[in-house]
């Protein structure tokens, strides 16, 4: 008899367990589903002038090109500031250069089990592998995870730190510095909006560092047990196209969210810095993003600037004097970009200009500039594009003049 009546209180404790466990997430998804409703709504208001940039209240913002690698809209982008988590995105792309295998278990060290702040929840001794530090370090932004990471891969967090620079300086990031793997405040850990995107862009090209990010729930395994990881990128999911990339938080750098959205092959890198609540780093980063896909389009620009350049070269010639041939072969130089993100109401404003000379002596050698070509938007330069000689014009000697007489004499007797 006592043996059914413990069995009956385990199973009313079961159940009741299970319904609050229920009823808290079910209040935890109307919760969240109230807030994206009031910021959609803040979202679309500001996007009812399509052509006026909205006001954001985060510190630092921007709006990266992947395709062009240019800035779309920044403000205050080139200012140091503090990076939080958004550190990650470095750590995670040195241990994905540095370690072919993932599956690897390794034993979680003292200093990383007492690391603070946001965590896995790992202890001294635990057994995890490398993936799953990985998950555990993007998705719950597990600070303890970046230094076991750190740890393994580069002996120390010092040592790891010193790996992370190297990157930042291969990569042009000359306001970027790192101290952390995890990005709690220090002193001299720091970058910028614009930097951070650069690095981001670069971190996406990864596969797996872009499955990971945009990965909303994963399962780890922590000493054999299981444990359930949410995504923190409170976008992941609910605007259409974020396929990741990461929050931070600490007192100095504030909230911070660094969002990566694919929409008809036009993809954008948002980063905003600064933010004085999570609630202002998800609007500022939704009116973005809703704000650049209204307003821009991306252009073919390669296309148009040959398809001009063909047309010029049927009616320019460049004469040469002295040399074998009377004139030369021409080509354009270097493209700066092949698609370019461009405002819609801008396209008619896209200018053309050419320049060359129309005269000039042999030798030539391949090459040689003789003009350029200039893409202008609204007056703005966009790209400034050498015209070069396509081929060499060798200089006649005695010889060619030699011929070119008995050529000239043969035609006068015919």
């Amino acid at each position: 008899m006592k043996k059914i009546r413990y069995s009956f209180i385990l199973f009313v404790l079961l159940v009741t367990t299970t319904i609050n466990v229920f009823a808290f997430n079910a209040e935890e998804a109307a919760e969240e589903l109230r807030y994206f409703n009031e910021i959609q709504q803040e979202v679309m208001q500001a996007s009812a002038d399509l052509t006026k940039v909205p006001q954001t209240y985060s510190r630092a913002v921007v709006v990266f090109d992947r395709k062009s690698k240019t800035v779309i809209y920044g403000k205050n982008e080139n200012d140091v500031r503090a990076m939080a988590s958004t550190t990650k995105i470095m750590t995670a792309t040195i241990l994905l250069e540095n370690v072919t295998d993932l599956s690897q278990t390794v034993e979680v060290s003292k200093k990383a089990a007492n690391t603070g702040g946001s965590r896995l929840g790992l202890k001294t001794g635990d057994k995890i592998t490398l993936n799953d530090l990985l998950y555990g370090l993007m998705l719950c932004s597990g600070n303890d995870a970046a230094v076991q990471i750190a740890e393994t891969v580069g002996g120390s967090v010092e040592g790891f730190a010193v790996m992370m620079n190297k990157k930042a300086q291969e990569l042009g990031l000359k306001n970027t510095s790192f101290v952390t793997p995890h990005g709690l405040d220090e002193n001299g850990h720091h970058t910028t909006a614009y930097e951070l995107a650069v690095l981001t862009d670069y971190a996406l090209n990864n596969p797996q560092f872009a499955k990971v990010v945009n990965t909303k729930n994963y399962t780890v395994t922590i000493n054999g047990t299981p444990k359930d990881l949410s995504n923190t990128n409170e976008l992941l999911g609910y605007l259409q196209g974020v396929n990741g990339v990461k929050t931070g938080f600490t007192n100095n750098a504030l909230r911070c969210l660094v969002t990566s959205t694919l929409r008809n092959d036009f993809n954008i890198i948002t980063v905003v810095l600064g933010a004085d609540t999570k609630k202002i780093r998800t609007t500022d980063s939704m009116k973005l993003i809703e704000y650049t896909y209204q307003n821009y389009e991306q252009i073919d620009i390669a296309k148009l600037v040959n398809e001009e350049f063909e047309k010029w070269k049927e009616t320019y010639k460049i004469e040469i004097n002295k040399g074998i041939k009377n004139d030369v072969g021409i080509k354009l130089g270097e493209q700066k970009y092949t698609i370019y993100p461009i405002k819609k109401e801008d396209k008619e404003n896209i200018k053309i200009d050419i320049q060359a000379i129309n005269y000039t002596e042999a030798p030539l050698l391949e090459n040689t500039n003789l003009g350029y070509l200039e893409i202008k938007i609204n007056d703005k330069l966009i790209d400034k594009i050498d015209i070069l000689a396509n081929e060499e014009v060798r200089k006649k000697d005695i010889k060619d003049y030699f011929f070119s007489m008995i050529g000239m004499y043969s035609h006068l007797q015919q």
